[in-house]
């Protein structure tokens, strides 16, 4: 009997053999405020992560996931403080809007990634017309959130716990996930069961909009401004955290607790670097071979799977 899911284990092992090397660097993030500094910008990451893996579990792949947060983070910061109900408005809207260009890929049968490929120049125009410049402010509430300090347990790590519980139990144990992840194996016999695929996708694009648009705000509550590029990285870095979590790009098979360690992981991996004192020039490359070394140990685990 196996004690853990396998496509959670070298995530798991990944994650805490960089712990292990942070606290051997530097010791004193042995604490509460050590482990909430380096896990604090994990949180909107693992929500874009989350978003990401929805649309890669429907064999999608979404390249305007960052400037999509980056919008929500500029109407959050510019709109929402002011006036409320535009603000709560137009978030809804984004999903939305979301949500139709799920419709609309399935409906005429388009590349998602050509097509979002596209829209990642739509809602980087929306954002510099809302926020032209870095600024604005963020709501009371959010930052109180965002900041909070609970007894024991940094909120970070509160905060990424409840994100991998929610995401586990909507895709993973609701009849409405075992639909999507169907869609995502098979989209034709999802068909032949008089399931509407179109509608099945706009919903799976909506679910992944309401988790980016969180991600938009949990970020503002941390920054407390905004800014149009504030998230362009985010597009590369959910597709990392949902690959190196135990995604894989075809058949909806995806690992929601996975995504959220592979958000983390990858978090970590920016502190590790900088405390190795390496360049910022040579961050993400390191990161990208931090990447590969665990994708290619993840194929030698299934190899030897194969062969026993």
């Amino acid at each position: 009997m196996r004690l853990i899911n396998p496509r959670l284990a070298l995530p798991i092992l990944s994650l805490a053999i960089l712990i292990v090397a942070v606290f051997w660097l530097q010791p004193r993030a042995m604490s509460y405020v050590g482990i909430n500094l380096l896990f604090n910008l994990a949180v909107p990451i693992a929500l874009a992560t989350v978003a990401q893996m929805i649309i890669i579990m429907v064999n999608d792949i979404d390249l305007s996931m960052g400037a999509f947060v980056s919008l929500v983070a500029c109407i959050t910061a510019a709109i929402l403080p002011g006036n409320p109900a535009l603000g709560a408005l137009m978030l809804l809207g984004c999903v939305l809007a979301y949500a139709a260009l799920g419709a609309l890929i399935e409906a005429r049968q388009l590349p998602a990634i050509v097509v979002t490929l596209g829209m990642s120049f739509v809602w980087g125009g929306a954002a510099v017309l809302i926020l032209p410049s870095p600024g604005g402010t963020s709501p009371v509430w959010l930052t109180a959130i965002m900041k909070a300090k609970p007894p024991l347990v940094p909120m970070a790590i509160i905060a990424s716990l409840l994100i991998a519980g929610v995401a586990h139990l909507l895709i993973m144990r609701s009849a409405f996930g075992v639909r999507l992840r169907a869609l995502g194996g098979n989209a034709r016999a999802v068909s032949r069961a008089g399931r509407s695929t179109v509608r099945l996708r706009a919903m799976a694009y909506a679910v992944a909009g309401c988790f980016a648009v969180l991600a938009g705000m949990a970020l503002v509550g941390l920054t407390t401004s905004g800014d149009a590029n504030i998230a362009l990285r985010y597009t590369l870095l959910s597709i990392a955290g949902v690959i190196l979590g135990g995604g894989e790009f075809t058949g909806g098979r995806v690992s929601p607790i996975g995504a959220v360690i592979g958000a983390l992981t990858l978090t970590l991996a920016g502190s590790f670097l900088s405390f190795l004192r390496l360049s910022p020039d040579w961050q993400i490359g390191a990161q990208g071979a931090i990447l590969i070394l665990v994708l290619a140990a993840r194929l030698l685990v299934r190899q030897a799977e194969k062969r026993t």
